[in-house]
């Protein structure tokens, strides 16, 4: 996968807080111990994410983005 974003971090899906229509994904073992990304419920499913799941956090602007390989 090619994307835009020069900042990419591996991380541990840690919890994920889910809505009615949106979710929050928290995630650690990073350099600034903890970061968070929200993201659509149908996004989360699609991609498959769980807790406990490695990730690769790609940090452009203000969004947060979640890649699972």
């Amino acid at each position: 996968m090619k994307y835009g974003a020069r900042n990419e971090i591996t991380a541990t899906v840690k919890k994920i807080k889910k809505g009615s229509v949106m979710c929050q994904v928290d995630m650690s073992d990073i350099v600034a111990n903890s970061m968070c990304s929200v993201m659509t419920l149908d996004s989360i499913n699609e991609m498959d994410i769980k807790e406990g799941d490695k990730v690769k956090v790609i940090v452009k602007a203000v969004s947060v983005l979640i890649i699972k390989e």
